[in-house]
């Protein structure tokens, strides 16, 4: 009966968006998203398959269903480029988005842990409106980038194509986990991933002369893909006072999108990093629980997400490789980052849990790359969070969780400059966001 109860919820779930470290959520499960998403060494609730598998040999029979009210604010601006008409400014539409997430776990045995875990990531979302460069041909033949980057008239968006401009990435990932207990304080557990993902991409026209496949650039809809992975977790309670945890998961290897085989590099590759993390929780007293993680997500080694935006320079040189869409096509250049999390749980009476917690990732984005980024300004580094968990009865409890992304901005020249003849302009772009979460999530103990 439970088996069925998660299978049904799960055709349930749409797909969504989030964005904090990079693309990846600042946490998993409300009890994590509360302490900045200090997880790897945290026991208790059933989203082991996204935080450390190794953790569902200590999480009992329980059911947990949440969902988080997420909002990030976009903006995007050129300046330099009067002369040419091709100074703009524009926020993103589409600032509020749902993101569920479920998870349940059961004991088969003593020593044996299942769940299942469901969760949602992507946030490369943008919906700019068009219209920003109102002259019928600042990138047409007479004056734009290339002599003629965009052969339609205007008005254009800020990257020179026509109607509205953005993308929408949006992943789900489903973890099956089981952990096993090795003996009372040590435990390792496997969770293999399935992953499902859709993209659409709009107002980007001027690029298809660009491309290895100039049909396959913008404007075809939403595409979609699946792929698996596995994710691997050891959890070990040192001493009473002390618990450490590490895992890792793999490259998923999504399959191509195919109305995208002209932007994406590899033919519309565009598969899920790799992460691997490590943390320790400290009980220093009954009432308090410090955790503190460390997390490498590896943004490079996916060529799409991470070849550099000024590759295209090649392409227009002559080297079809570079071009979008190509073996090692142009992509959004987003570097490895390594990210702090550290939260602190207060247990102040049988019924109440408070918790507070800081995130700190690094940039993926480059002052290089902002052009290209104005379609993914993954910028946010700085991140606040609380929660508190309110015992309603034995079996039945709700947790709820908040954050804030401090405004966060990257300024660099324009890869339009370089698509004039000397002497070329020397235009400046600035993408900057913050954004804010508030969620809750109701757990059931069977």
């Amino acid at each position: 009966m439970r088996i069925r109860l998660v299978a049904a919820l799960l055709a349930g779930i749409p797909l969504v968006a989030h964005a904090t470290d990079g693309y990846f959520p600042h946490g998993w499960g409300m009890v994590a998203k509360g302490m900045g998403g200090a997880s790897v060494a945290v026991t208790g609730d059933a989203f082991g398959g996204a935080n450390n598998p190794a953790t569902m040999a200590y999480a009992g029979d329980q059911f947990a269903i949440g969902a988080d009210l997420f909002s990030p604010h976009r903006k995007a601006e050129r300046t330099g480029g009067a002369a040419y008409g091709l100074n703009g400014s524009a926020n993103s539409d589409s600032d509020y988005f749902g993101v569920p997430e479920l998870a349940y776990s059961t004991m088969l045995r003593p020593d044996l842990g299942f769940g299942v875990t469901v969760i949602g990531q992507g946030g490369m979302n943008t919906d700019y409106p068009g219209g920003q460069l109102p002259s019928p041909g600042a990138c047409g033949p007479a004056t734009g980038p290339g002599s003629g980057f965009n052969p339609r008239p205007g008005p254009y968006n800020l990257l020179c194509g026509n109607g509205r401009l953005g993308v929408d990435l949006s992943q789900l990932v489903v973890a099956p986990t089981l952990a096993w207990k090795i003996n009372a304080q040590n435990s390792i557990g496997i969770a293999p991933l399935f992953a499902y993902q859709r993209f659409k991409a709009e107002g980007i026209q001027a690029f298809a002369g660009l491309s290895t496949s100039p049909g396959n650039v913008s404007n075809n809809g939403y595409a979609s893909s699946t792929g698996w992975g596995v994710r691997l977790g050891y959890f070990g309670q040192i001493t009473p006072e002390i618990a450490v945890g590490a895992t890792w998961a793999s490259k998923i290897s999504m399959g191509d999108f195919d109305k995208y085989s002209g932007l994406f590099a590899e033919q519309g590759g565009f598969d899920i990093p790799s992460t691997w993390a490590i943390g320790v929780a400290i009980t220093p007293a009954p009432a308090w629980r410090i955790a503190i993680d460390y997390q490498r997500i590896d943004y490079n080694s996916v060529r799409s997400i991470g070849n550099r935006s000024s590759l295209i320079l090649q392409c227009a040189g002559g080297v079809p490789s570079a071009c979008l869409g190509g073996s090692n096509g142009a992509g959004f250049g987003w570097q490895n980052v390594d990210v702090w999390k550290v939260g602190a749980e207060y247990h102040v009476n049988d019924r109440l849990t408070v918790r507070a917690g800081y995130n700190h990732s690094g940039d993926p984005i480059e002052s290089r790359d902002v052009t290209f980024n104005i379609l993914a300004p993954g910028v946010m580094r700085d991140h606040i969070t609380g929660g508190a968990t309110w015992k309603i009865d034995d079996k039945n409890d709700l947790t709820g969780a908040a954050m804030y992304a401090f405004n966060q901005s990257v300024t660099g020249a324009s890869l339009f400059n370089n698509f004039f003849p000397p002497p070329q302009p020397s235009m400046q772009e600035k993408i900057q966001m913050y954004e804010w979460s508030l969620g809750v999530q109701w757990a059931h103990h069977f």
